[in-house]
């Protein structure tokens, strides 16, 4: 028989997928995070949720920052348990959030990591030698074109890309928000030239618009393959991985534009601030403007 614990976790994990309507990754990711931090409790004794305080808490965050775990990680957990107190607050079967004021120690700011112009265009560029590389460089040429998710592009069915228009409809990005994306010249040859031959491929009756040797819908994982082996085959530092393209297209981009705003619409953030964190002008750019700008650091004729 389960614990008064376990009980009030399952009626919110069930909350979380029946009322709110989270995605499986999302329920998943709750699950594994306060099943974590329930264990950690009942070891310090704890019988029902209406004795847990935030002395705990803070015991259960200093415990997993021993372990090794990461600020991020961290900052991630902590949320999982703010929302399932707030739900046993809503339900009365405890008085106050114990974890309201517990804070995680602050993760350091990484900016991520793109290619430069040349890098992009070696990879858009290459020869392709098959049907499937066609597929590819269509793929990755909508990517950094728009700036789309794997997880949008995947989704994308034949009927969602617009060639006259120049346009590619995201109908269920982050957050359940639908955008419309502007396509460039260059991918939309390439997608012309991948809808060509598509029909030769594709299963009947599919819908996506990249699909697989089967001819059904194309997995994230597999583009995810497809990117890292074209990235080797082409003699790539680095490792290559969709977000790579995604932050490629919002740096450059930006750095040509300076308009965070309308990169920010183009990229599905529902906060400015995730943007400025998810893009970045290299230093260089930013002296050039500096220098331009700023009436002291002009330098004399």
């Amino acid at each position: 028989m389960k614990t008064q614990l376990e009980s009030l976790l399952d009626q919110f994990l069930e909350v979380l997928r029946s009322q709110r309507r989270a995605s499986p990754h999302t329920v998943k990711a709750y699950e594994r995070d306060l099943k974590k931090a329930l264990v950690f409790f009942q070891k310090l004794g704890l019988e029902t949720w209406m004795e847990l305080n935030e002395s705990m808490v803070r015991q259960y965050v200093s415990e997993r920052s021993r372990q090794g775990i990461s600020p991020r990680s961290l900052q991630r957990e902590l949320s999982a348990l703010r929302s399932f107190f707030d739900f046993l607050v809503k339900q009365r079967m405890i008085n106050d959030n114990p974890a309201r004021h517990v804070r995680s120690p602050k993760a350091p700011a990484a900016l991520p990591k793109t290619l430069n112009i040349d890098g992009v265009t070696a990879l858009l560029e290459a020869k392709v030698a098959s049907e499937l590389d066609i597929r590819d460089q269509a793929m990755w040429e909508v990517f950094y074109s728009s700036g789309i998710r794997l997880s949008e592009l995947v989704e994308l069915n034949v009927e969602d890309i617009d060639l006259q228009e120049g346009a590619a409809l995201v109908r269920s990005g982050k957050g359940r928000k639908s955008r419309l994306l502007p396509i460039g010249r260059c991918a939309l040859a390439a997608l012309e030239k991948w809808l060509r031959i598509r029909g030769q491929i594709a299963a009947p009756m599919e819908k996506a618009l990249f699909v697989n040797r089967s001819g059904t819908r194309l997995s994230g994982r597999n583009v995810q393959l497809r990117l890292e082996k074209w990235g080797k085959s082409l003699g790539f530092e680095q490792r290559l991985h969709p977000h790579l393209l995604r932050h490629s297209f919002a740096s450059h981009l930006l750095e040509a534009s300076g308009d965070l705003r309308a990169v920010q619409e183009l990229l599905g953030h529902a906060d400015i601030a995730t943007t400025q964190i998810y893009t970045h002008l290299d230093f260089q750019h930013l002296a050039q403007v500096y220098d331009r700008a700023h009436p002291r650091a002009k330098k004399r004729k």
